[in-house]
């Protein structure tokens, strides 16, 4: 039977192509090298037999077409190669004024692969983002994301820096709770995710990582970009595979989602470059998560349970310690704090989670925090602490009696023994205590609190009138970012003095907040951004704050947030120095060494990339800068020259 040929126009003016040349074009989805030797216009094959060379980016030398890569030769009006039997296809031609048209057969149906049911069962998991950047051993799979974006199902957002891509899924999954998707070829691009995937891991953010892998012959023999990636992220990845043709496909991408969404942790699946093409073969149902996951609705031991109850019974001066693991537990939370009329501090992680105008509400707790919150803490009774972790950084007593209720058994009791480790969901195990008899003869605590924040915002107050005439304070950037920033707003902090700013100087109402916590790992700011975006879309402001050094670590992101119009605000704090390194060396009896910086004008690059950008050097004009950045309608940048030392 013979096949249906389909004309394409692959040149719109035939005097682009000149005498002697040679260029690539394309016909539907075909590489065509078009040649022009002798007044003759040749449609040929692109590839060369040999290595796949590209021939139309070679040349025609002594009348012969010569592949650029290795430099075979074939006749550039015919295809045939010295009488070899390697010669190249040629196919219809045809010039109908100035344009060029090519014939190639009709292409056939595009036929179900095996990433097709693969990216189908991702979406279906709800795994409808994916950050990353394409090319050539991940072009398979890129293909079928394509297909499922053109239908609506799936949002790609083209990053400049594989590690952006990790950062901004993790900063997703820890938003949501649910995974967004990083992706990249292999070798480099696969390796640059690893600390955005650190990142997610021990924040406890689940994230799928889908990485190309070079093609399955040749693994082993050192092939240009190999590395075993199963093996490199073997310590990162909870879930962590290779895909392979006789794999099950659909049942692999739900246990790598069942593995992130329960464990909430990172999954990691490479897809060598040929398998990603190939026709999936016997069952091509996608999977689902219908009856694959079980509800997480789990009451504590009654033992625990009991003994926590008896605690909080007797305690007369209680205080709520909650991590960023209760963020999606808080209504419960406030109405219990409510209901024994106790504090309510946060970690660093989980800052806003209750308002700082709360009558309960306390602040940070611990090195980035504030006085207000170490002070109920240490006028305590009884600590609550629900969803944290007990680091370093938040400092909680292990010298009071102690409650902890989490979903994860491990954490209980983790650093030290507490008193009462209540396994069982957040909101389940406090809901459970909304129902007991507590309240007895607790203390209100409401007007000490008011007290503290008095005694504080006085404190601050003072700190504002500091200026060593070297930059803005970073007390006088904060305490305007709180009055000027929306009060729904997610808020992306980078890593740094300025961190330490933002949780001592910035008080929250309704915002979120998202920061690099465990890991700390410098340029998480602006990338976390952008999943923060891809989560809410134009729903709620986004602002990313970073210090010079975490900005430069994601500059280029800035295109990205022009190119896909993200409405994000970006305040850039320039010091011209890794301060909080200079602090470091300062407490450690070190000599400050190599912590100065050279930093482009952020306000100016900004500009460059088509964002609006302003550049701030006095206190005074801060409200009127960042209130003009909030009311674009899509992304802009504050650069505030900064003291160092006015932290």
């Amino acid at each position: 039977m013979t096949e249906k040929k389909v004309w394409h126009k692959v040149l719109d003016n035939k005097s682009e192509l000149a005498e002697g040349r040679v260029m690539t074009v394309t016909a539907g989805h075909k590489g065509i090298c078009l040649t022009h030797y002798k007044g003759t216009y040749t449609a040929l094959d692109n590839r060369c037999p040999h290595q796949g060379g590209p021939l139309g980016e070679g040349s025609i030398e002594n009348g012969l077409l010569r592949c650029p890569w290795h430099g075979w030769d074939f006749n550039p009006c015919g295809g045939d190669s010295d009488g070899f039997d390697d010669g190249l296809e040629t196919f219809p031609i045809k010039i109908d004024g100035n344009e060029i048209y090519v014939a190639i057969e009709e292409e056939k149906p595009h036929e179900t692969t095996i990433t097709d049911v693969m990216v189908e069962t991702m979406i279906n998991w709800g795994v409808d983002r994916v950050f990353g950047m394409v090319g050539h051993s991940n072009l398979g799979l890129a293909d079928a994301m394509r297909r499922q974006e053109e239908k609506g199902n799936l949002k790609f957002i083209g990053i400049r820096h594989e590690g952006a891509a990790s950062f901004a899924a993790s900063a997703y999954g820890k938003l949501t709770g649910k995974p967004a998707a990083c992706f990249a070829i292999a070798g480099p691009g696969a390796t640059n995710l690893f600390t955005g995937m650190w990142d997610a891991k021990v924040d406890r953010a689940p994230l799928l990582a889908l990485t190309g892998q070079v093609a399955t012959q040749v693994v082993g023999t050192g092939n240009f970009q190999e590395v075993d990636l199963v093996r490199a992220f073997n310590t990162v990845a909870e879930f962590n595979h290779r895909v392979e043709h006789r794999s099950k496909h659909a049942e692999l991408m739900t246990l790598a989602l069942k593995h992130a969404i329960l464990n909430r942790d990172v999954s990691h699946l490479t897809f060598p470059d040929e398998v990603q093409e190939l026709p999936a073969e016997g069952d091509k149902k996608a999977g689902s998560p219908v009856d694959r996951i079980t509800p997480m609705t789990i009451a504590p031991p009654r033992e625990s349970y009991d003994k926590a109850v008896n605690m909080l019974k007797e305690a007369k001066r209680p205080a709520i310690i909650v991590g960023h693991g209760a963020r999606f537990h808080m209504d419960a939370i406030t109405k219990l704090a409510e209901k024994l009329n106790c504090a309510v501090m946060t970690t660093f992680k989980g800052k806003g989670q209750i308002s700082d105008q709360h009558p309960l509400g306390c602040g940070v707790l611990g090195r980035s925090g504030t006085p207000i919150a170490s002070w109920v803490m240490n006028e305590a009774d009884t600590l609550l602490v629900i969803g944290a972790s007990f680091s370093n950084h938040t400092g909680i007593t292990s010298k009071l009696p102690t409650i902890q209720i989490d979903f994860d058994p491990l954490a209980l009791s983790k650093f030290h023994e507490v008193d009462a480790a209540v396994w069982g969901e957040i909101s389940v195990t406090v809901n459970m205590l909304l129902q007991e008899e507590l309240a007895g003869n607790k203390i209100n605590q409401a007007s000490q609190i008011a007290e503290r924040w008095s005694l504080w915002r006085a404190e601050k107050a003072r700190r504002l009138q500091e200026d060593r005439g070297k930059g803005v304070s970073s007390i006088a950037v904060f305490d305007t970012l709180t009055k000027t920033t929306p009060d729904n707003a997610i808020v992306c902090v980078d890593v740094g003095n300025n961190a330490y700013s933002l949780g001592r100087y910035f008080e929250s109402d309704k915002q979120s907040f998202l920061m690099s916590g465990y890991l700390g790992s410098i340029g998480f700011a602006l990338p976390a951004s952008m999943g923060a975006w891809a989560a809410v879309g134009d729903e709620r402001p986004i602002l990313a704050v970073a210090g010079d050094g975490g900005f430069c670590q994601y500059l280029a992101e800035v295109t990205t947030a022009v190119k896909y119009n993200m409405p994000i605000k970006m305040v850039v704090l320039n010091n011209n120095e890794l301060g909080k390194i200079s602090k470091e060396q300062r407490a450690g009896e070190f000599d400050v060494w190599a912590t100065d910086l050279v930093n482009p004008d952020f306000a100016e690059y900004a500009r460059s990339c088509g964002a609006w950008a302003m550049k701030v050097s006095s206190a005074n004009e801060l409200s009127d800068a960042f209130k003009q950045m909030f009311a674009q309608k899509g992304p802009a940048l504050v650069e505030v020259s900064t003291d160092v030392a006015l932290i």
